[in-house]
């Protein structure tokens, strides 16, 4: 298991806009809390809903299907069913595309994606400035939320959390600052290891796993990988655009890598 602490590298900026992001994912979780499991699923994500533009106002029940192996044998186990708490949301449906990168599923789903945010934002941030920093991050969540919807547009199981946006940061931290050292726990030991293994055997992971969850994508719950692959992508993409604002910073970045 390898599990970042913290990068080296320090900014000459206050990033105001990763901690303005941390808060306001805190505190959207805070509220969570206070509404209950309908305001968190109707202020999700849902496939459903955004292929159709249709906001879906009651809760409603679909079947769970089994649990299939890798040679395709099922559990035997009976099938489930699983209330979706859906409720009204009063703005078009489409917005919750963004509401919820503001949601996470448990303490820990909101704990982790946090750490990340804070490791990699602050340095993105110093490339990007305060408002095109805030405007990438959230195109990075909707590309991500978009790449998860697209592959399965009828499933009812609503999607949130802010690790989209979080990917696409990831990705033009690699491409900006390979040879950062970021510190990882692995293990037992703490080690500090360059930011382009990190993120890159992140991004490896992602992409293995959502290739393996294909078959049974928009059945039941889970990581959202192809959201993470997409979001991911979308921050390379972006880190080419802005190239020349990274190399400002006297950094080699992986364009001066590879070249």
């Amino acid at each position: 298991m390898v599990f970042p602490l913290g990068d080296l590298q320090r900014t000459k900026i206050v990033p105001f806009a990763t901690y303005v992001l941390i808060a306001l994912n805190v505190m959207a979780y805070f509220v969570q809390l206070d509404h209950g499991e309908q305001f968190t699923t109707s202020f999700a994500a849902t496939p459903i809903e955004i292929s159709h533009n249709e906001d879906i106002a009651a809760p409603f029940a679909i079947e769970i299907p089994r649990r299939v192996d890798l040679l395709g044998r099922d559990d035997g186990a009976p099938p489930r069913e699983r209330v979706i708490e859906q409720g009204p949301v009063p703005f078009p449906v489409w917005l919750t595309l963004f509401t919820a990168m503001f949601l996470h599923g448990s303490p820990l789903h909101l704990a982790g994606n946090m750490l990340y945010l804070w490791i990699f934002g602050d340095n993105v941030e110093e490339v990007l400035g305060t408002v095109r920093y805030i405007v990438v991050y959230l195109c990075c969540g909707l590309i991500a939320s978009l790449a998860q919807i697209a592959a399965a547009p009828e499933s009812p199981i609503p999607t949130l959390g802010a690790s989209g946006a979080i990917a696409g940061i990831m990705g033009m931290y690699l491409v900006w600052f390979p040879y950062n050292r970021v510190r990882v726990l692995i293990l037992r030991v703490i080690v500090d290891v360059p930011a382009v293994i990190v993120i890159g055997l992140w991004i490896g992971f992602q992409i293995w796993q959502g290739a393996g969850s294909l078959g049974r994508l928009g059945m039941t719950g889970g990581v959202a990988y192809l959201a993470h692959v997409g979001g991911a992508v979308t921050g390379i993409i972006i880190a080419f655009l802005f190239r020349n604002d990274a190399r400002r910073l006297g950094q080699p970045t992986l364009f001066d890598v590879v070249r």
